[in-house]
């Protein structure tokens, strides 16, 4: 009997054993840990639908294949999806993921995901959105989102030639970093604040075109007293435009918005807002992926925020805003700068 139990004992060390080596080889620390190995980066976006992060995802991809990285995306099911992308980090960490790239949809919601990423020894970047705070990350490649904004407000107010702003704010999603900062740096370039009564309304849209029409048709059954209107993103700015259209306010009405994706250049063109602020999403994830390879080769991680610009694009410009027509959006629209 003594002799049975010994037996059994020792198939269980050595299943034990082997195991414990699996989970090392395919996601211990060891794996994840930077320095002298491949690259295995995943990426995770807010959707997989939003027109910007299909170009983000098609960008790192394309840079992880030219620099010999394994690359994996995943991507919450709704911009605003927290528990979505908290699996998407799980699970990537599971596929030995050494570095996430990461637009996190909710500045605080993910952290605890990667505290557990980063502890394992994965570094971990966000693009395009900041976390709060920052150090969260490691390191953040993104459009100074605040600036964005304010280059629409002063474009908007400038657009206004003088007259008293009366405008809406179709905003994205409530908490979000990159809406909050893109709302206030509006109300900066325009010259006001929360508490202003220019503010005619306001509606939260999730960054949706439909949610947009939806929501400005509520607006307007309020009010049709506007001169102006701010847009987070452009397929909100879609949206608006649908609303606007069917009440005959698009030529009373100045609109800007904020991306600079090549169907957001085209609607600039045909008149549909009269500017857009561009960003540049394809050199975020090309920057990210490269970091990725540096930090797999060396173990050197970058720190900080790096922003990666943005360019008011226009045919309408104005005095003392910088812009570049729809001709230059369209060669350039999501491109390096």
């Amino acid at each position: 009997m003594r002799q049975r139990s010994l037996v059994v004992l020792a198939l269980a060390l050595l299943v034990a054993t082997t195991t414990g080596c699996t989970v090392e080889r395919h996601w211990g620390g060891g794996s994840q840990a930077g320095g002298g190995g491949k690259a295995k980066v995943g990426l995770v976006t807010k959707t997989d639908t939003n027109p910007y992060f299909v170009e983000l995802r098609a960008a790192a991809k394309a840079a992880a294949d030219a620099n010999g990285a394994d690359f994996s995306a995943l991507a919450g099911q709704f911009d605003g999806d927290n528990d979505g992308q908290v699996r998407a980090i799980e699970n990537l960490m599971q596929q030995g993921a050494n570095t996430i790239l990461i637009t996190p949809s909710s500045s605080t919601g993910v952290l605890d995901a990667i505290d557990r990423a980063r502890k394992s020894g994965i570094l971990v970047i966000a693009l395009d959105t900041a976390t709060e705070p920052a150090s969260a990350v490691d390191a953040t490649f993104a459009t100074d989102n605040f600036e964005a904004g304010r280059q629409q407000g002063a474009y908007v107010k400038a657009a206004l030639g003088g007259q008293a702003p009366k405008f809406f704010m179709v905003d994205g999603t409530a908490g979000s970093t990159v809406d909050t900062q893109r709302h206030g740096g509006f109300l900066k370039g325009i010259g006001l604040t929360d508490a202003s009564p220019e503010i005619k309304g306001k509606v939260a849209a999730n960054g949706d075109q439909s949610m947009a029409q939806q929501g400005v048709e509520n607006l307007l059954q309020r009010t049709t007293d506007i001169n102006s209107v701010y847009t987070m993103n452009e397929p909100m700015g879609r949206g608006t435009y649908a609303a606007l259209q069917a009440r005959g306010l698009v030529s009373k009405v100045v609109m800007g918005s904020i991306d600079g994706g090549c169907e957001g250049v085209h609607n600039v063109k045909d008149g549909q807002y009269a500017a857009t602020v561009m960003q540049f999403p394809k050199k975020m994830a090309e920057q990210g992926v490269l970091a990725a390879v540096e930090y797999a080769k060396t173990g050197k991680k970058p720190s900080g925020f790096i922003n990666t610009g943005s360019v008011v694009i226009t045919d309408k410009p104005v005095p003392g805003v910088d812009s570049k027509d729809t001709a230059w959006g369209l060669q350039n629209c999501w491109g390096a700068k």
